[in-house]
């Protein structure tokens, strides 16, 4: 008897890559590294294969007005060494954010990629511009979706977890404790 099904495997030859545009200056520094992470791994198309650098690229545009919670402007501490002995250097995200702005978003995505070779090459699809300009003008980049699960979620059960609760209804059956 045939299957029915066949696995889909993608190839590096059948890739098709979409340009993206992002601004950052609206944004939280975690959650826009995750979102791009996404899209330069290819985890958003439904072609996704682990093995092949199926992803897109991603141009973000405004790198020096991305957004961070709590303290970690004057906390979070960025460290490279030098190669010489006791040259250990750190600097601030404040710093950072002030001198290499580009830097602070391609790290935070890195550090979201693989740790390989595959992951090198996902991140030199990544192009970040501390400015609103960047010369990608002729790619046509396309503005980043905007995931909408959680919203989209809600709307569709009528509201969403907090206003349930607090309607008196029961919470979800994952949250019983086994005993």
């Amino acid at each position: 008897m045939q299957p029915t099904q066949k696995c889909f495997v993608q190839r590096k030859e059948d890739v098709v890559r979409t340009w993206y545009h992002v601004d950052a200056e609206p944004e939280i520094l975690g959650r826009l590294a995750a979102r791009i992470a996404v899209i330069l791994m290819g985890k958003h198309k439904p072609t996704y294969t682990p093995y092949v650098d199926c992803g897109d690229f991603v141009v973000v545009t405004n790198a020096s007005k991305v957004r961070v919670t709590g303290n970690k402007v004057d906390e979070k501490m960025y460290f490279h060494h030098t190669g010489y002995l006791g040259h250990l250097r750190s600097h601030s995200l404040h710093w950072m954010l002030e001198h290499k702005p580009d830097q602070v978003i391609r790290r935070a995505v890195r550090l979201m990629l693989p740790k390989s070779k595959l992951g090198r090459q996902m991140l030199r699809k990544l192009k970040v511009y501390a400015g609103a300009e960047h010369p990608h003008g002729a790619q046509a980049p396309e503005p980043l979706p905007v995931r909408v699960r959680g919203a989209a979620a809600a709307a569709s059960s009528g509201g969403s977890a907090v206003e349930r609760r607090s309607a008196g209804a029961p919470p979800p059956s994952h949250a019983t404790k086994r005993g």
